[in-house]
């Protein structure tokens, strides 16, 4: 009897963890809708087309919880955290870090180009290409200075921001406001509490949302393919096969080193956000799952205030995928046009878009705006040579959502690790048992 009594309670048996069926995993069912959106748009493009309002209203579904959460998430961190001179020390550690990356992402996509020549076998004249297909973009880009990116931040008004869905807008409205909620010290408390509730709200919102992300995802293949058809993957073969080699190469080597220097697997940090990438790879848009990534990297130990001010700001300045592609296409139109880029020439296009690249995210058509901006500043560069990558664009961009998507989730933890906001055996616990299906992926 003693000895029983001495022993204790007996240990409690884990927990068991029912795994739904493979098909009701949401990753399964977006790559299935995927998969079903190629066959449709390949074998009937009429009928794909008109599939475009289903990826349209998904995005917009997502969009309209963006600026909200963003500003909770935001408001919240920042707030809530005694030290002021952290929020600074931390803001200035991820855009030393995004400034470091998208450098390495431009001067990769440069490299790259010029080893493949994807362009040097196409001998076209600039001369005899219709450059109406891109007027709109050139107009836009015509009106892109740096003064007038800077302007930009600041929205005409305080709801201004949120009816736009200007993410660098809402953050900066996010960041000012939270500050002066800090100043109020107890004052402010109860109104801190309604914003840490709206924060939940919107994250219980966009989990109902994601029901539907397979209806999106097959909308919005199905036109990409119904659109521009398969036979434009073909006759561009050798430019996106430069491109995803070079997008894959950073990934792999440069994200993955970092991955590696910081404590972490590149490997189960993928395979815990691949539900995200597959929504991502989708629609076509990096913001489908800002939401969803912003909870998952709580969920992995990153400080609330961390992921609210990081994955924000990375969507704005740290857009990896969009800066290899904007240096892959540019010398590929040179190349392809049998324009002459010396190699100081190809320096300051470098460096033009490490300036230019932090606006891609703040105006519609992203990385093709500032594309045409850029090339628009290099003396006899043929801007219309864009024309000659219109069509093939939209499989591209795809593949720089997804390294913008992986690239942010990184800097997120790197950055949190650097200023010991991170929960690290909750990271490792996290990336080791992997998203369980019936686990909520949102706070």
């Amino acid at each position: 009897m003693n000895n029983i009594l001495q022993a204790g309670p007996a240990p409690a048996k884990p927990a068991i963890i029912r795994r739904k069926p493979w098909w009701r995993q949401l990753y399964i069912q977006v790559l299935i809708a995927v998969v079903l959106g190629i066959l449709l748009g390949h074998y009937a493009p009429s009928t794909a087309t008109s599939m475009k309002p289903l990826g349209d209203n998904f995005l917009k579904l997502v969009k309209l919880m963006v600026a909200p959460l963003i500003f909770c998430t935001v408001v919240h961190g920042i707030a809530s955290m005694g030290d002021i001179k952290a929020v600074g020390r931390l803001g200035l550690k991820a855009l030393v870090y995004f400034e470091v990356m998208t450098t390495l992402a431009l001067i990769i996509g440069l490299l790259m180009v010029n080893l493949f020549h994807p362009g040097s076998d196409m001998h076209i004249d600039p001369a005899t290409l219709d450059v109406k297909a891109i007027a709109g973009f050139t107009q836009t880009a015509h009106d892109q200075t740096v003064v007038g990116f800077l302007s930009h931040i600041i929205p005409k008004t305080v709801f201004g921001a949120f009816t736009d869905g200007d993410i660098l807008q809402v953050l900066f409205i996010s960041i000012v406001f939270a500050f002066g909620l800090q100043a109020l010290g107890e004052t402010g408390q109860p109104m801190l509490k309604v914003i840490d509730i709206g924060a939940h709200t919107f994250f219980n919102m966009v989990r109902i949302v994601m029901y539907v992300s397979p209806i999106g995802a097959f909308g919005a293949i199905a036109f990409t393919i119904g659109q521009y058809g398969v036979g434009s993957l073909t006759s561009y073969a050798r430019l996106l096969g430069t491109y995803y080699i070079t997008a894959v190469f950073f990934v792999v080597v440069v994200l993955g080193l970092t991955c590696r220097l910081s404590g972490f697997s590149l490997y189960k940090f993928l395979r815990y956000i691949r539900e995200e990438l597959m929504i991502v790879l989708g629609t076509s848009s990096s913001e489908s799952a800002l939401p969803r990534l912003m909870g998952k990297l709580e969920r992995l130990g990153c400080d609330k205030s961390a992921v609210g001010l990081i994955v924000p700001a990375g969507y704005s300045f740290n857009l990896d995928g969009s800066c290899i592609n904007m240096t892959v296409l540019a010398v590929f139109i040179a190349q392809a046009t049998d324009t002459y880029l010396s190699l100081g020439q190809q320096v300051t296009l470098l460096v033009i878009l490490l300036l230019t690249s932090k606006g891609a995210a703040s105006v519609s058509g992203g990385a093709f705006v500032v594309l045409a901006a850029t090339l628009g500043t290099i003396p006899g560069f043929p801007v219309a040579g864009l024309v000659l990558v219109l069509g093939v664009y939209r499989f591209i961009s795809e593949g720089g959502a997804l390294v913008n998507v992986i690239g942010n989730g990184i800097a997120t933890i790197v950055v949190s690790k650097w200023e010991k906001v991170l929960d690290e055996p909750t990271l490792h616990r996290e990336l080791e048992r992997g998203p369980t299906p019936t686990q909520s992926t949102l706070p």
